[in-house]
């Protein structure tokens, strides 16, 4: 499976974030989107997500089958600041996104199976969300998403603010996760990008590159990085 933009767009008033954007994700990989603050990681991400809307270029599905376009179904985004219903508990989320899923979900498990994967701790499971802690609010995403198993997974900026033990838990997640499925990874920070990534890629001028990670040894490719990075002094 193939995720495929091209010439995608989008300005707001007169300053251009994206420009004809061309790029081919495959299953199996965790990409690493690299980019200063402010450089459009979010902005790209909502135009995929159909938050907002592009003003030129496409993006499409390549399977087996063909081609074809993109389903809401298809996508799933982690946000960098948790949104949860936070007047439920998590077991009443959790009950709530599994029933209105419940044609779409394969090989369902318990609730408390679900929460023994995420590592939520038995007595956290009856609490309301607005008590959770970020990094427990950010499990509670990533938890539906796994259940959801979109084909593309978007995730912004979503281990910035995790403690160490978290962080390292969502790090082992993730790598559970890339089979059969395209994870992208927004973030500024350069080592996590390499320590868990596949690809990187870096949004700079408003357009998508890959960089060789082989080159890493020759120095090349951190230089080209920590430079991208330090033009918004983010390194």
């Amino acid at each position: 499976m193939k995720f495929i933009i091209e010439h995608l767009s989008k300005s707001f008033d007169k300053k251009q974030v994206l420009r004809d954007i061309d790029f081919t994700f495959e299953s199996g990989k965790i990409y690493g989107l690299l980019g200063r603050n402010g450089a459009g990681k979010t902005t790209l991400f909502n135009c995929l997500n159909g938050d907002i809307k592009t003003d030129a270029g496409r993006f499409f599905m390549e399977t087996d089958n063909g081609i074809r376009g993109v389903v809401p179904e298809d996508i799933g985004y982690v946000l960098s600041t948790p949104t949860v219903p936070e007047f439920m508990t998590g077991r009443e989320f959790l009950k709530f996104f599994l029933d209105i899923h419940e044609d779409t979900i394969s090989n369902s498990k318990s609730i408390d199976e679900y929460f023994d994967y995420m590592s939520i701790d038995a007595e956290d499971r009856d609490k309301l969300l607005k008590d959770y802690s970020h990094g427990m609010k950010n499990k509670m995403q990533m938890l539906i998403n796994t259940i959801a198993q979109p084909n593309l997974l978007l995730l912004d900026e979503p281990l910035t603010s995790l403690d160490v033990v978290v962080a390292e838990e969502m790090k082992q997640l993730l790598r559970s996760l890339k089979t059969g499925r395209i994870i992208i990874l927004s973030t500024h920070i350069m080592d996590l990008a390499l320590d868990l990534c596949d690809e990187i890629v870096l949004l700079n001028y408003g357009v998508l590159e890959t960089v060789d990670k082989s080159n890493l040894d020759s120095g090349e490719f951190k230089d080209k990085i920590i430079a991208t990075l330090r033009e918004d002094g983010n390194v």
